[in-house]
């Protein structure tokens, strides 16, 4: 069974930097995104990516802070985070679509991962 495996998560200080990690893409994959979820809040889109083109987009919050990112040979997906903030807290979730999709919409991905927690404290 095709899993996503998120990894990378931790706890830094504000201005810090991590690197989250999503292994297992299926070979279907049309595009591949980062989502993330605060307690009590809404799952909220970060960045998406075209496996095909590598073409990226980003939510205004993380923009020029976040950068999206791909190794086609490892098939793993990864989301590199600098200058994080307080706000930045969250589970961040990886997601797979085989399908044309408009990637600001959580509905649009087939698979998804487990998540990992980022804790930014201020």
């Amino acid at each position: 069974q095709v899993q996503l495996v998120e990894s990378g998560g931790g706890s830094v200080q504000a201005g810090g930097s991590l690197r989250l990690s999503c292994a297992g893409r299926p070979s279907s994959t049309y595009a591949m995104g980062w989502f993330r979820q605060a307690p009590g809040q809404e799952r909220e889109f970060v960045a998406a990516l075209s496996w095909s083109d590598s073409s990226e987009i980003y939510a205004d919050s993380v923009k020029g802070r976040f950068t999206i990112s791909r190794t086609y040979a490892k098939n793993t997906l990864y989301l590199q985070m600098n200058n994080l903030k307080s706000e930045d807290t969250a589970v961040y979730l990886c997601a797979a679509t085989a399908r044309r999709w408009t990637p600001r919409d959580s509905r649009q991905y087939d698979l998804w991962g487990q998540g990992t927690q980022v804790t930014v404290s201020s």
